[in-house]
């Protein structure tokens, strides 16, 4: 305990320092690696693994009925339907749930039934359901629109509480990297993307930004008069910054991470409770993520967008003479 609160303090000091700053370009190589990857998953894999909520189509939920497998349920969907996609999985401890392309009402009554009489109880235990094309295509565009709203929204919040536009575009940029990683990765595993997903989404965004305002609210501090600093230069004062946050961005990241990580595996593998699953996929990856984003994205590209203004360049220019 007494060497991490030392390494902590050298940290905020400047007698042990990371410079990630100054090698901004191997971070900048590994998030564009990263996003390329992340936006050629889901082409790779077919597209994205829309739940119900956003294709439309028909849902059944069995009760007491784990006990039997689940190709009973695939087998009676095909043979009233030919040729759709059948998907079942668990819900809870002994609840099954079947989701296919939406039947008519002649073709689901018959399914209900004919599921029932497959899986030995009654016809009332097994609930019928569906979803319209038209509702998730508006849940679709609910969605986009409360993401352009909050990224406008953090801009503008940005640019006023810092008083600096390139904060705002650097914290957009970072903010953009990890969506496209979170849902890269939403992709490769093959998790339906649900309404809940969409809202796991929401709130990475959130801790994301979170954790990059307060990386940013420390170099304002560090280069509020840098220009007639005569011992560190404009990018010397942000690296700073991001070291004597970098153990506070851990610790936040490892408490939020392991609950998180609690809920995804009792939500994946215990109870197969889907919503759990879903949620906690994009907040494990999300926070994970945003971390990483937040000091090794976020303020080196700030850093970047500002050190060539000529009041700055000038300055780095006196601290490099005096250091000669």
């Amino acid at each position: 305990m007494s060497r991490a609160r030392d390494f902590g303090n050298q940290l905020y000091s400047g007698e042990r320092s990371f410079n990630f700053v100054a090698r901004r370009k191997t971070w900048y190589i590994i998030g564009a690696v990263a996003v390329i990857l992340a936006l050629l998953l889901p082409i790779a894999r077919g597209g994205f693994n829309f739940g119900i909520e956003f294709r439309g189509g028909s849902e059944f939920r069995l009760t007491n009925s784990q006990e039997l497998p689940h190709q009973l349920a695939v087998d009676v969907i095909s043979e009233i339907s030919p040729g759709s996609q059948v998907n079942v999985t668990d819900v809870g401890l002994a609840d099954i749930r079947i989701q296919t392309e939406q039947l008519v009402d002649v073709e689901s009554e018959r399914a209900r039934v004919a599921l029932a009489a497959a899986y030995g109880i009654e016809d009332a235990a097994v609930a019928s359901s569906f979803i319209g094309p038209n509702w998730g295509a508006d849940v679709t565009n609910q969605a986009l629109m409360g993401l352009v709203v909050f990224l406008i929204l953090v801009s503008l919040l940005i640019a006023v509480y810092f008083r600096s536009w390139k904060m705002s575009v650097a914290a957009v940029l970072a903010l953009a990297h990890d969506l496209i990683l979170t849902a890269g990765i939403y992709a490769a595993v093959g998790f339906e993307v649900t309404p809940a997903a969409v809202i796991g989404f929401l709130t990475i965004l959130a801790y994301s930004l979170y954790d990059t305002v307060v990386v940013f609210d420390k170099v304002r501090e560090n280069t509020l008069e840098v220009e007639y600093s005569e011992t560190r230069t404009f990018g010397e004062m942000v690296n700073l910054a991001v070291n004597q946050t970098l153990i506070r961005s851990i610790n936040t990241s490892v408490v939020a991470v392991l609950p998180v990580a609690s809920i995804l595996f009792v939500g994946s593998l215990l109870l197969g409770a889907g919503t759990l699953r879903d949620i906690a996929l994009a907040l494990f990856v999300g926070t994970i993520v945003g971390t990483y984003s937040s000091i090794f994205l976020a303020a080196p590209i700030y850093a970047h967008l500002r050190e060539s203004e000529p009041t700055l360049k000038k300055a780095a220019d006196k601290v490099f003479a005096s250091r000669a």
